[in-house]
């Protein structure tokens, strides 16, 4: 998935059990859909924190932050709570979403690489960031493609 490609549509489980289906988030503005390798691990605790910690920038933006991983949506659920995260948590357990979105890996102990993909109201990826090191790099940038 790349800039001005038009995202891929799921439908995924949250932290709390309820559905959740990209096409209906981003009716009420883009979605920052950012995938991160494994809930209760350091640099994914660190990314997820941050996002929370820019909330109201988000929000300001009318933009929502979404975290999506490979774990179940019980452990998203322990992972939210422990780190009171007030936005949704995706489990994308079989790994279909990832793929789609092209940051599945196949042969590593983290499921999937850490990217963000920012996704307007008409389905189309305004920009993508991909760092593996900066944790706090993919909140930032995407609060500055927001704003542009």
């Amino acid at each position: 998935m790349r800039k001005d490609d038009v995202a891929c549509d799921f439908t995924l489980q949250d932290q709390d059990g309820n559905d959740r289906t990209l096409s209906t988030m981003v009716k009420d503005g883009p979605v920052v859909l950012f995938f991160y390798p494994a809930a209760m691990s350091p640099g994914c605790t660190k990314e997820s924190c941050h996002f929370r910690d820019l909330r109201q920038e988000f929000e300001a933006l009318g933009a929502q932050p979404v975290g999506i991983s490979m774990d179940s949506a019980d452990r998203q659920a322990q992972f939210s709570k422990k780190n009171s995260l007030d936005f949704p948590l995706l489990a994308d357990v079989d790994g279909e979403v990832a793929r789609h979105y092209g940051v599945k890996r196949s042969l590593s102990l983290l499921k999937v690489k850490r990217a963000t993909f920012i996704i307007d109201s008409d389905m189309r990826v305004r920009d993508v960031i991909t760092s593996e090191v900066s944790m706090n790099s993919h909140a930032d940038h995407a609060l500055e493609a927001l704003r542009v």
